[in-house]
């Protein structure tokens, strides 16, 4: 299973290469195209591990004035 990322960042936030750097920290990689970030599983996983990586991506991102969107597909 593979989890895209989404940001919108804020003009009055966090400058978006320390975002990028935050969300490598996590394990994501930036990608190019339709989405900004990917998480590879290389596995299945359940919603609550989604739900809980979303926790995770929430606390990195927390002040840096940015909004996120999670999708996760098999």
């Amino acid at each position: 299973m593979e989890t895209y990322v989404d940001l919108y960042m804020s003009a009055d936030g966090e400058k978006p290469s320390e975002i990028q750097k935050k969300l490598m920290l996590l394990g994501l990689k930036p990608g190019i195209g339709e989405h900004d970030f990917l998480y590879d599983w290389n596995r299945i996983v359940s919603p609550k591990e989604i739900v809980a990586f979303a926790d995770k991506i929430q606390a990195e991102l927390k002040g840096t004035g940015a909004i996120f969107r999670v999708m996760t597909i098999r």
